[in-house]
Protein backbone atom coordinates (compact mmCIF):
# COMPACT_ATOMS: atom_id res chain seq x y z
CA UNK A 1 0.00 0.00 0.00
CA UNK A 2 1.41 3.34 -1.07
CA UNK A 3 1.56 6.02 1.63
CA UNK A 4 1.20 9.62 0.58
CA UNK A 5 3.10 12.37 2.33
CA UNK A 6 1.01 13.88 5.12
CA UNK A 7 0.70 17.39 3.70
CA UNK A 8 -0.30 16.15 0.25
CA UNK A 9 -2.93 13.73 1.49
CA UNK A 10 -4.36 16.21 3.97
CA UNK A 11 -5.12 18.63 1.15
CA UNK A 12 -6.40 15.92 -1.16
CA UNK A 13 -8.81 14.62 1.46
CA UNK A 14 -9.73 17.92 3.07
CA UNK A 15 -13.30 17.80 1.80
CA UNK A 16 -13.83 14.07 2.25
CA UNK A 17 -15.11 14.02 5.83
CA UNK A 18 -16.69 17.43 6.40
CA UNK A 19 -19.06 19.57 4.36
CA UNK A 20 -17.80 22.46 2.30
CA UNK A 21 -17.79 25.80 4.03
CA UNK A 22 -20.06 28.40 2.51
CA UNK A 23 -17.17 30.19 0.82
CA UNK A 24 -15.64 26.98 -0.51
CA UNK A 25 -19.04 25.78 -1.73
CA UNK A 26 -19.54 29.05 -3.57
CA UNK A 27 -16.17 28.61 -5.28
CA UNK A 28 -17.08 25.06 -6.21
CA UNK A 29 -20.34 26.17 -7.83
CA UNK A 30 -18.54 28.89 -9.76
CA UNK A 31 -16.49 26.19 -11.49
CA UNK A 32 -12.75 25.64 -11.84
CA UNK A 33 -10.36 25.09 -14.69
CA UNK A 34 -8.21 21.99 -15.01
CA UNK A 35 -5.29 23.99 -13.66
CA UNK A 36 -7.06 24.39 -10.29
CA UNK A 37 -8.26 27.98 -10.57
CA UNK A 38 -11.73 29.42 -10.35
CA UNK A 39 -13.25 31.14 -13.39
CA UNK A 40 -12.13 34.44 -11.91
CA UNK A 41 -8.53 33.24 -12.21
CA UNK A 42 -7.91 33.05 -8.43
CA UNK A 43 -6.26 29.80 -7.30
CA UNK A 44 -8.46 27.40 -5.33
CA UNK A 45 -7.45 26.71 -1.75
CA UNK A 46 -8.43 23.87 0.54
CA UNK A 47 -11.02 24.75 3.16
CA UNK A 48 -9.43 25.59 6.52
CA UNK A 49 -9.20 22.81 9.07
CA UNK A 50 -12.04 22.84 11.64
CA UNK A 51 -10.88 23.84 15.10
CA UNK A 52 -9.36 20.84 16.86
CA UNK A 53 -9.12 18.62 13.77
CA UNK A 54 -5.53 18.06 12.71
CA UNK A 55 -4.43 16.85 9.27
CA UNK A 56 -3.58 13.47 10.82
CA UNK A 57 -7.09 13.16 12.26
CA UNK A 58 -8.61 14.06 8.92
CA UNK A 59 -6.56 11.38 7.16
CA UNK A 60 -7.62 8.75 9.70
CA UNK A 61 -11.29 9.68 9.34
CA UNK A 62 -11.13 9.73 5.53
CA UNK A 63 -9.75 6.18 5.41
CA UNK A 64 -12.68 4.71 7.40
CA UNK A 65 -15.66 4.25 5.09
CA UNK A 66 -19.09 2.67 5.28
CA UNK A 67 -18.46 0.55 2.18
CA UNK A 68 -15.28 -0.98 3.59
CA UNK A 69 -17.00 -1.79 6.88
CA UNK A 70 -19.93 -3.34 5.02
CA UNK A 71 -17.54 -5.49 3.01
CA UNK A 72 -15.87 -6.93 6.12
CA UNK A 73 -19.09 -7.57 8.03
CA UNK A 74 -20.94 -9.16 5.10
CA UNK A 75 -18.18 -11.77 4.79
CA UNK A 76 -17.51 -12.39 8.48
CA UNK A 77 -21.24 -12.73 9.25
CA UNK A 78 -22.10 -14.81 6.18
CA UNK A 79 -23.73 -18.23 6.49
CA UNK A 80 -20.54 -19.72 5.04
CA UNK A 81 -18.74 -19.13 8.36
CA UNK A 82 -21.46 -20.97 10.32
CA UNK A 83 -21.58 -18.59 13.27
CA UNK A 84 -17.81 -18.59 14.06
CA UNK A 85 -17.99 -20.83 17.12
CA UNK A 86 -14.83 -21.35 19.20
CA UNK A 87 -13.25 -23.59 17.94
CA UNK A 88 -14.66 -24.22 14.46
CA UNK A 89 -13.81 -24.22 10.78
CA UNK A 90 -15.78 -21.01 10.34
CA UNK A 91 -13.72 -19.25 13.00
CA UNK A 92 -10.53 -20.46 11.31
CA UNK A 93 -11.71 -18.98 8.00
CA UNK A 94 -12.48 -15.69 9.74
CA UNK A 95 -9.02 -15.70 11.32
CA UNK A 96 -7.35 -16.23 7.94
CA UNK A 97 -9.37 -13.34 6.52
CA UNK A 98 -8.25 -11.04 9.34
CA UNK A 99 -4.62 -12.08 8.94
CA UNK A 100 -4.84 -11.36 5.21
CA UNK A 101 -6.05 -7.84 5.97
CA UNK A 102 -3.16 -7.30 8.40
CA UNK A 103 -0.72 -8.37 5.69
CA UNK A 104 -2.33 -5.94 3.27
CA UNK A 105 -1.95 -3.08 5.76
CA UNK A 106 1.73 -3.90 6.35
CA UNK A 107 1.36 -4.75 10.04
CA UNK A 108 4.03 -6.83 11.76
CA UNK A 109 2.94 -10.35 12.82
CA UNK A 110 2.48 -10.49 16.57
CA UNK A 111 1.71 -14.14 17.29
CA UNK A 112 3.68 -17.32 17.85
CA UNK A 113 2.61 -18.49 14.38
CA UNK A 114 2.77 -15.44 12.17
CA UNK A 115 -0.30 -13.34 12.96
CA UNK A 116 -1.80 -16.13 15.07
CA UNK A 117 -1.43 -16.57 18.81
CA UNK A 118 -2.27 -20.17 19.66
CA UNK A 119 -4.82 -20.25 22.51
CA UNK A 120 -5.22 -23.24 24.82
CA UNK A 121 -8.92 -23.06 25.68
CA UNK A 122 -8.64 -25.17 28.86
CA UNK A 123 -5.29 -24.24 30.43
CA UNK A 124 -5.29 -27.10 32.97
CA UNK A 125 -6.21 -29.80 30.45
CA UNK A 126 -3.31 -31.37 28.50
CA UNK A 127 -5.82 -32.47 25.84
CA UNK A 128 -7.41 -29.03 25.59
CA UNK A 129 -8.74 -27.91 22.21
CA UNK A 130 -6.92 -24.97 20.66
CA UNK A 131 -8.03 -21.81 18.95
CA UNK A 132 -6.32 -18.60 17.83
CA UNK A 133 -6.18 -14.90 18.58
CA UNK A 134 -5.09 -12.78 15.61
CA UNK A 135 -2.44 -10.14 16.36
CA UNK A 136 -0.86 -7.40 14.25
CA UNK A 137 1.48 -4.60 15.32
CA UNK A 138 1.92 -1.15 13.81
CA UNK A 139 5.39 -0.09 14.91
CA UNK A 140 5.63 3.45 16.23
CA UNK A 141 7.84 6.18 14.81
CA UNK A 142 9.31 7.71 17.98
CA UNK A 143 12.64 6.11 19.01
CA UNK A 144 11.60 5.93 22.68
CA UNK A 145 7.80 5.83 22.65
CA UNK A 146 7.64 3.02 20.09
CA UNK A 147 8.56 0.64 22.90
CA UNK A 148 5.17 1.39 24.49
CA UNK A 149 1.83 0.27 23.10
CA UNK A 150 -1.83 1.13 22.82
CA UNK A 151 -4.16 -1.76 22.05
CA UNK A 152 -7.35 -1.95 19.99
CA UNK A 153 -9.36 -5.16 20.04
CA UNK A 154 -12.65 -6.92 19.50
CA UNK A 155 -13.71 -10.55 19.49
CA UNK A 156 -14.23 -12.26 16.17
CA UNK A 157 -16.05 -15.35 17.43
CA UNK A 158 -19.78 -15.88 17.93
CA UNK A 159 -21.99 -18.75 19.13
CA UNK A 160 -22.11 -21.02 16.09
CA UNK A 161 -25.10 -23.06 14.90
CA UNK A 162 -28.49 -23.85 16.41
CA UNK A 163 -29.39 -27.51 16.78
CA UNK A 164 -32.58 -27.04 14.81
CA UNK A 165 -34.69 -24.45 13.01
CA UNK A 166 -35.14 -23.09 9.51
CA UNK A 167 -32.29 -20.59 10.04
CA UNK A 168 -29.69 -22.33 12.21
CA UNK A 169 -26.82 -19.84 11.74
CA UNK A 170 -26.12 -17.34 14.49
CA UNK A 171 -24.43 -14.88 12.15
CA UNK A 172 -23.19 -12.47 14.82
CA UNK A 173 -23.07 -9.43 12.54
CA UNK A 174 -23.36 -6.81 15.25
CA UNK A 175 -21.93 -9.10 17.93
CA UNK A 176 -19.15 -8.85 16.96
CA UNK A 177 -18.31 -8.84 13.27
CA UNK A 178 -19.01 -5.12 13.55
CA UNK A 179 -16.30 -4.61 16.15
CA UNK A 180 -13.90 -6.73 14.13
CA UNK A 181 -14.55 -4.65 11.01
CA UNK A 182 -14.01 -1.43 12.96
CA UNK A 183 -10.68 -2.72 14.28
CA UNK A 184 -9.60 -3.63 10.73
CA UNK A 185 -10.49 -0.26 9.26
CA UNK A 186 -8.87 1.63 12.15
CA UNK A 187 -5.71 -0.42 11.58
CA UNK A 188 -5.83 0.49 7.88
CA UNK A 189 -6.31 4.17 8.69
CA UNK A 190 -3.46 4.40 11.20
CA UNK A 191 -1.14 2.39 8.95
CA UNK A 192 -1.81 4.93 6.19
CA UNK A 193 -0.19 7.76 8.16
CA UNK A 194 3.30 8.94 7.33
CA UNK A 195 4.99 9.33 9.69
CA UNK A 196 3.28 6.68 11.77
CA UNK A 197 2.04 7.43 15.31
CA UNK A 198 4.72 7.84 17.96
CA UNK A 199 3.73 4.82 20.05
CA UNK A 200 3.25 1.35 18.64
CA UNK A 201 -0.31 0.11 18.19
CA UNK A 202 -1.27 -3.52 18.71
CA UNK A 203 -4.43 -4.85 17.10
CA UNK A 204 -5.89 -8.05 18.58
CA UNK A 205 -8.93 -10.02 17.50
CA UNK A 206 -9.85 -12.39 20.32
CA UNK A 207 -11.37 -15.85 20.05
CA UNK A 208 -13.59 -17.39 22.71
CA UNK A 209 -15.26 -14.27 24.08
CA UNK A 210 -18.63 -15.98 23.93
CA UNK A 211 -17.22 -18.93 25.91
CA UNK A 212 -16.12 -16.73 28.83
CA UNK A 213 -13.51 -14.28 27.52
CA UNK A 214 -11.16 -17.17 26.82
CA UNK A 215 -9.01 -15.41 24.23
CA UNK A 216 -8.43 -12.26 26.24
CA UNK A 217 -7.79 -14.20 29.45
CA UNK A 218 -5.20 -16.27 27.63
CA UNK A 219 -3.62 -13.12 26.21
CA UNK A 220 -3.20 -11.62 29.69
CA UNK A 221 -1.39 -14.78 30.80
CA UNK A 222 0.71 -14.80 27.61
CA UNK A 223 0.97 -11.19 26.38
CA UNK A 224 2.76 -10.71 23.07
CA UNK A 225 4.04 -7.33 24.31
CA UNK A 226 4.66 -6.52 27.99
CA UNK A 227 1.49 -5.56 29.84
CA UNK A 228 3.43 -2.92 31.77
CA UNK A 229 4.32 -1.33 28.41
CA UNK A 230 0.66 -1.36 27.28
CA UNK A 231 -0.56 2.07 28.33
CA UNK A 232 -4.19 1.80 27.22
CA UNK A 233 -6.67 -0.62 25.67
CA UNK A 234 -9.90 0.03 23.78
CA UNK A 235 -12.21 -2.87 22.95
CA UNK A 236 -15.05 -2.59 20.43
CA UNK A 237 -18.43 -4.28 20.70
CA UNK A 238 -21.72 -3.92 18.81
CA UNK A 239 -20.73 -1.01 16.61
CA UNK A 240 -23.33 -1.36 13.83
CA UNK A 241 -26.89 -1.53 15.15
CA UNK A 242 -28.52 1.79 16.03
CA UNK A 243 -31.92 0.29 16.96
CA UNK A 244 -31.28 0.04 20.69
CA UNK A 245 -34.00 -1.25 23.00
CA UNK A 246 -33.84 2.23 24.55
CA UNK A 247 -34.44 4.01 21.23
CA UNK A 248 -32.35 5.02 18.20
CA UNK A 249 -28.65 5.62 18.81
CA UNK A 250 -27.31 7.87 16.06
CA UNK A 251 -23.95 9.66 16.05
CA UNK A 252 -23.33 8.39 19.56
CA UNK A 253 -21.33 5.79 21.45
CA UNK A 254 -21.09 4.45 25.00
CA UNK A 255 -18.03 3.61 27.08
CA UNK A 256 -17.98 1.05 29.89
CA UNK A 257 -16.33 2.09 33.14
CA UNK A 258 -16.83 5.71 32.17
CA UNK A 259 -15.57 7.01 35.53
CA UNK A 260 -12.85 4.41 36.03
CA UNK A 261 -10.03 6.20 34.19
CA UNK A 262 -9.37 9.38 32.24
CA UNK A 263 -9.50 7.59 28.85
CA UNK A 264 -13.26 8.15 28.36
CA UNK A 265 -12.75 11.92 28.61
CA UNK A 266 -10.30 11.71 25.72
CA UNK A 267 -12.88 9.73 23.74
CA UNK A 268 -15.56 12.32 24.50
CA UNK A 269 -13.31 15.05 23.13
CA UNK A 270 -12.29 12.96 20.12
CA UNK A 271 -15.90 12.29 19.20
CA UNK A 272 -16.86 15.94 19.58
CA UNK A 273 -14.39 16.90 16.87
CA UNK A 274 -16.37 15.03 14.21
CA UNK A 275 -19.89 15.20 15.61
CA UNK A 276 -20.12 11.98 17.64
CA UNK A 277 -21.42 12.10 21.21
CA UNK A 278 -19.53 9.73 23.51
CA UNK A 279 -21.36 9.35 26.81
CA UNK A 280 -22.06 7.33 29.91
CA UNK A 281 -25.14 5.15 30.35
CA UNK A 282 -25.41 5.35 34.11
CA UNK A 283 -26.20 1.78 35.17
CA UNK A 284 -24.75 -0.05 32.18
CA UNK A 285 -21.40 1.75 32.35
CA UNK A 286 -20.32 -0.06 35.50
CA UNK A 287 -22.39 -3.22 35.12
CA UNK A 288 -20.99 -4.09 31.69
CA UNK A 289 -17.38 -3.23 32.48
CA UNK A 290 -16.17 -6.81 33.02
CA UNK A 291 -18.49 -8.44 30.50
CA UNK A 292 -16.24 -7.99 27.48
CA UNK A 293 -12.59 -8.41 26.53
CA UNK A 294 -11.43 -5.22 28.22
CA UNK A 295 -12.11 -6.95 31.56
CA UNK A 296 -9.05 -9.24 31.77
CA UNK A 297 -6.73 -6.39 30.73
CA UNK A 298 -8.29 -4.07 33.30
CA UNK A 299 -7.97 -6.66 36.06
CA UNK A 300 -4.28 -6.91 35.16
CA UNK A 301 -3.93 -3.14 35.64
CA UNK A 302 -4.09 -1.80 32.05
CA UNK A 303 -6.56 1.12 31.65
CA UNK A 304 -9.07 -0.67 29.42
CA UNK A 305 -12.62 0.10 28.30
CA UNK A 306 -15.18 -1.15 25.80
CA UNK A 307 -16.80 1.18 23.28
CA UNK A 308 -20.16 0.32 21.72
CA UNK A 309 -23.10 1.98 20.00
CA UNK A 310 -25.74 -0.07 21.82
CA UNK A 311 -25.74 -2.26 24.90
CA UNK A 312 -28.94 -4.11 23.93
CA UNK A 313 -30.50 -4.55 20.50
CA UNK A 314 -33.08 -6.81 18.80
CA UNK A 315 -31.68 -10.16 17.61
CA UNK A 316 -28.98 -10.29 20.31
CA UNK A 317 -27.64 -13.87 20.20
CA UNK A 318 -30.30 -14.81 17.67
CA UNK A 319 -30.03 -15.91 14.02
CA UNK A 320 -31.53 -12.58 13.01
CA UNK A 321 -28.31 -10.68 13.81
CA UNK A 322 -27.43 -10.37 10.12
CA UNK A 323 -25.22 -7.98 8.20
CA UNK A 324 -28.05 -6.27 6.28
CA UNK A 325 -29.45 -4.77 9.50
CA UNK A 326 -26.43 -2.63 10.40
CA UNK A 327 -26.28 1.12 9.82
CA UNK A 328 -22.90 1.39 8.08
CA UNK A 329 -22.93 5.16 7.68
CA UNK A 330 -23.35 5.60 11.42
CA UNK A 331 -20.84 2.82 12.08
CA UNK A 332 -18.26 4.62 9.96
CA UNK A 333 -18.79 7.86 11.87
CA UNK A 334 -18.35 6.20 15.26
CA UNK A 335 -15.33 4.23 14.05
CA UNK A 336 -13.78 7.48 12.85
CA UNK A 337 -14.14 8.84 16.39
CA UNK A 338 -12.44 5.69 17.72
CA UNK A 339 -9.67 6.10 15.16
CA UNK A 340 -9.05 9.67 16.24
CA UNK A 341 -9.02 8.57 19.88
CA UNK A 342 -6.51 5.82 19.13
CA UNK A 343 -4.33 8.29 17.24
CA UNK A 344 -4.32 10.66 20.20
CA UNK A 345 -3.47 7.87 22.63
CA UNK A 346 -0.62 6.79 20.37
CA UNK A 347 0.69 10.36 20.03
CA UNK A 348 0.42 11.51 23.64
CA UNK A 349 3.47 11.78 25.87
CA UNK A 350 1.36 11.31 29.01
CA UNK A 351 -0.38 8.00 29.72
CA UNK A 352 -3.95 7.28 30.88
CA UNK A 353 -4.50 6.84 34.60
CA UNK A 354 -7.02 4.96 36.68
CA UNK A 355 -9.19 7.08 38.94
CA UNK A 356 -8.01 7.15 42.55
CA UNK A 357 -11.35 8.49 43.84
CA UNK A 358 -14.14 6.62 42.05
CA UNK A 359 -15.07 3.61 44.25
CA UNK A 360 -15.61 1.19 41.36
CA UNK A 361 -12.11 1.85 40.03
CA UNK A 362 -10.29 0.97 43.25
CA UNK A 363 -9.31 -2.67 42.41
CA UNK A 364 -8.12 -1.64 38.94
CA UNK A 365 -6.07 1.26 40.28
CA UNK A 366 -4.44 -1.13 42.75
CA UNK A 367 -3.72 -3.60 39.94
CA UNK A 368 -2.22 -0.76 37.91
CA UNK A 369 0.14 0.19 40.72
CA UNK A 370 1.20 -3.45 41.07
CA UNK A 371 1.69 -3.83 37.30
CA UNK A 372 3.93 -0.78 37.21
CA UNK A 373 5.85 -1.65 40.38
CA UNK A 374 4.42 1.14 42.52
Amino acid sequence: MRRLQLSTLAVALSLAVTPLSGQAAARSKSGATKSGTAKSGAPLRAAPEPIGVTPEMRIVAAHITANALRGHVSFLASDLLEGRDTPSRGLDVAGEYIAAQFRRFGLEPGGDDGYFQTVTLKPDDPDSPKSRNVVGILRGSDPALKETYVMLSSHYDHVGLAKSGSDPVFNGANDDASGTASVLETAYALASLHPRPKRSVIFVLFCGEEKGLLGSKYYVRHPVVPLEKTIAHLNLEQMGRTDSSEGPHLNSANVTGFDFSDTPKLLVDSGRRIGVTVSKVDKASDDYFNRSDNGPLAMAGVPAHTVSVTYEFPDYHKPGDEWQKLDYDNMAKVTQAVGIGMLRLAQAVTTPKWSETYPGAKPYAEAGRKLNGK
